[in-house]
Formats: C-alpha cells, structure tokens, sequence
C-alpha cells in the first residue's frame, strides 16, 4: 500500500516545474499548482500582496506537496474512497478537480451502484465505491483508469488545441494518455496501432 507522501511524490514527478502554456486552461503552473488555485486558497508565496505568476514561479515542491494532501486528497474526500482507488482518483483530481470524481461516479452507475453524478465525494458515493470494490477491485481500478483515457481522447477530440497533451509530435501518446496507462493494467494498454486509429479524425 503506498502512503499518501508516495502517491503525493509521484505526481509531483509527473507534473514536472514551471510551465506557463497559453493553450493550457490552467494558466501558469508549478509543480502541478496553477495560478487559479493560488488564487483561490489565497497563498501569497512571494509575500509581495498579490497573488499571481511570479507566486508560481517561485511555489516550493514542499508547499506544492501541503497544497495536494490538503485540497485535492484530505478535504475532497479522496481520502475516504478505498484504497486501490486512491492514487488514481487522487491524481485525476489533481489533473481535471471535480471531473476525477465525475468520472467515478458514471463508472460506479456502469457497475451497478448508481450515484448522483455532481462531481462531490459525498456518503452515497463512498460508500458505493466501496462496494464496488469489495465486488471486483482490479476491474474497478482498470476500468477507471480507462475511463480516464477515454476523458483525455474526448477532451482533445472537442478542443484542438489540447491535442498536443495526448498525442507527441511524432504522433506517439502523449502525456495525457502515458498517465491514465500509469493506472491501467499492461494487458489494457492501447498499442501504438490502436493509439493512430483512435486518433486518425485529428489529421
């Protein structure tokens, strides 16, 4: 079982440092930290009265490491789920906020627990999850992890410019999809042939 500080340290790994894409919604980031969740918890890093990309730049790995346990693990709810669901979950929610829980919740409907789909880890939901996985607990963990893939696929099918997140230059799988896989079982890994059909309509 990996501990919180594990799971933490890994998508800080996979989140890499400062980067300040214009084609990315989230704005400047760090970390894995955007400027709009500094904003929104109100963390002057810098100290100079303003919130904003100079705050980024400078965000400590240490500090981006509180903000995740607390906002995107332990306050969510993400802690309360079982825990094979835990890490995958936990990095979605860090990826995408209330679409990781979303995600969930259709999935646990798909499984023969059906939940209201708000995007809130409430009772209904924990506790659905947890009977889904006492039922099939590597199904439930596969399975999200391909729902997460297909949520990245969709996601780049709408917004042409989220494209590059999911599909490299050389028109191999991008960052998006190598993440959702890190989740997935080998055997349900897309094979390269199968990465080019699904996104063949891109041009």
């Amino acid at each position: 079982m990996l501990s919180i500080d594990d799971i933490v340290s890994d998508i800080l790994r996979r989140e890499g440092g400062f980067v300040n894409d214009p084609d990315d919604p989230g704005g400047a980031t760090n970390h894995g930290v955007t400027i709009h969740t500094l904003k929104r918890l109100g963390i002057d890093v810098d100290g100079d009265g303003d919130v904003d990309v100079d705050d980024v730049r400078v965000l400590p790995r240490t500090k981006a490491a509180e903000i995740f346990k607390e906002h995107y693990f332990v306050r969510p709810g993400v802690a309360a789920l079982p825990e094979p669901l835990q890490a995958s979950v936990f990095d979605m929610y860090v990826n995408a906020g209330g679409s990781a829980i979303k995600i969930l919740q259709k999935l646990l409907g798909q499984f023969g627990f059906p939940v209201t789909v708000d995007g809130a880890l409430g009772p209904q939901t924990i506790g659905a999850a947890r009977k889904a996985v006492s039922v099939a607990p590597n199904h439930l963990v596969d399975a999200y992890g391909i729902a997460r893939r297909n949520y990245y696929y969709n996601l780049a099918d709408q917004r042409v410019t989220s494209r590059k997140y999911a599909r490299r230059k050389d028109g191999g799988k991008g960052g998006w999809i190598t993440r959702a896989e890190e989740f997935i079982a080998k055997r349900f890994h897309l094979t390269t042939s199968q990465h080019q059909q699904r996104i063949a309509s891109w041009g």
